[in-house]
C-alpha cells in the first residue's frame, strides 16, 4: 500500500483536526472527495469504467466469455477478478509489493461478491452443466492517492452496469446435438441488474474518531481501518479489519453505523451519474481513458 512519511507535528495537526470534524482539505469526517466516473471507456470489452478520486485513478474492464459452469453450481455463471497495480501508481508497488496488493484486492473483491444476491449469477447460465457466461473483471490501479478499495468497488459496479452480454439461442438438431447461436445485434443483449452490487466503504480510525475516504496523509495517521461492503439498501455484506492497530467493540459498532449511512448515499450518487450517462447514449463526449 502506498504511504507517505509525515513528521510528528503534521500527524498531530491532522489528528486534532479530525477530532474537531474538520479535515485538512475542509471536509467533515463523513464526506467523500469529488469522484469522476466514466463508463464505456475501453473498446473490445463487454463493459468498462474509470473512476478518479482526486489522486486515485482506477480502470476496470469486463469481458464476458463462454465457459463451463462450476460443478457445485451447475446452473450459474461466475466472476473472475484480476488486479494489476501499475508501478507508476507509486514506487512501492514495483515487483512484489504490487503483486501482494493486487492479490489482496482480488481476494477482497471475491469476498464482497461471494454474497449470494450481489449479481444474479443464474442469469449468466446458458445451458445447465454445459455452458455459462464467465465475467472476467480486470482491475488496473493507475494511480494511488488513498482510499483505493472504495474507488475500485465504485469502478467495478459502474463497469458491471455498463456490461452488455450478447443474447444466446441454443439450437438442438434431431440427433440431440446442441449448437449455440450468438446474436450479432449489439442492442440484442442482456444487461445485469446491479441494484444489489455492494460498494466498499473504508472507515479509518484517527484518534478517537473515524473518517471515510481517507487521503494518503490521513492513512498515515491511522493504525486501523474497517472495510465494509454495503448494498444500496444499507445492508452489510462483509467486513474486514486492516492495519496493525486494534479496534474496540464500541468503535466497530459506530463504524458499521457510519458505513451503512455513508454507503447508502454513495450508491444514490453513483446511480445518478450512471443513469445520466446512460440517458446521453452514444452522443456523450468521451473525455477519459482512450476517449
Amino acid at each position: 500500500m502506498a504511504s507517505v512519511v509525515l513528521s510528528e507535528a503534521e500527524k498531530l495537526y491532522i489528528v486534532h483536526g479530525v477530532q474537531e470534524d474538520l479535515r485538512v482539505d475542509g471536509r467533515g469526517c463523513e464526506d467523500y472527495r469529488c469522484a469522476e466516473v466514466e463508463t464505456d471507456v475501453v473498446s473490445n470489452t463487454s463493459g468498462s469504467a474509470r473512476v478518479k478520486l482526486v489522486d486515485t485513478d482506477v480502470l476496470v474492464g469486463i469481458k464476458a466469455e463462454m465457459g463451463t459452469p462450476k460443478l457445485e453450481k451447475p446452473d450459474e455463471g461466475y466472476l473472475e477478478f484480476f488486479v494489476d497495480c501499475s508501478s507508476n501508481a507509486t514506487p512501492e508497488l514495483e515487483g512484489r509489493g504490487g503483486e501482494e496488493l493486487g492479490t489482496d484486492i482480488a481476494n477482497t473483491l471475491y469476498r464482497v461478491f461471494s454474497c449470494e444476491n450481489s449479481v444474479d449469477l443464474k442469469s449468466l447460465c446458458i445451458n445447465p452443466r454445459e455452458h455459462c457466461w464467465v465475467l472476467y473483471v480486470d482491475v488496473l490501479l493507475l494511480e494511488c492517492g488513498g482510499n483505493i478499495f472504495d474507488a475500485i468497488s465504485i469502478a467495478v459496479k459502474a463497469a458491471l452496469f455498463n456490461t452488455r452480454i450478447p443474447k444466446v439461442r441454443v439450437l438442438e438438431d434431431e440427433e440431440g446435438t446442441k449448437e449455440i447461436e450468438l446474436s450479432d445485434d449489439p442492442y440484442d443483449c442482456i444487461r445485469l441488474n446491479v441494484e444489489e452490487v455492494p460498494c466498499i466503504v473504508t472507515l479509518s480510525k484517527i484518534g478517537y474518531r473515524h473518517v471515510v475516504d481517507a487521503t494518503l496523509q490521513e492513512e498515515a495517521c491511522s493504525l486501523a481501518s474497517l472495510l465494509i461492503s454495503v448494498t444500496s439498501k444499507g445492508a452489510l455484506t462483509s467486513m474486514k479489519k486492516v492495519g496493525k492497530g486494534s479496534l474496540d467493540p464500541e468503535s466497530i459498532f459506530e463504524m458499521m453505523e457510519t458505513g451503512q449511512r455513508v454507503g447508502k448515499s454513495l450508491h444514490i450518487a453513483l446511480q445518478k451519474i450512471l443513469d445520466e450517462e446512460e440517458s446521453l447514449g452514444t452522443s456523450r463526449p468521451k473525455v477519459g481513458f482512450l476517449g
